[in-house]
């Protein structure tokens, strides 16, 4: 596999898990603004798993060896 695929893949991922906080805060101010608490917690889920991922990208770029 070509560096510049996994460089691909990984700004990817990046952008996925930024798109999926990003809904997650959508979610949370409509919960919020509309009083459904069902669509709030929705969108502190999606935010909490969006930000887990985040880290967990976090440390494998850090253990990746530098070039």
């Amino acid at each position: 596999m070509a560096l510049n695929d996994r460089s691909r893949r990984r700004a990817q991922n990046k952008t996925r898990n930024k798109a999926q906080e990003l809904k997650g805060q959508i979610k949370e101010a409509t919960g919020r603004a509309t009083g459904n608490p069902r669509l709030k917690a929705q969108g502190r889920a999606d935010q909490t798993k969006a930000n887990l991922k985040q880290a967990a990208e976090k440390i494998k770029d850090a253990f990746r060896p530098k070039r």
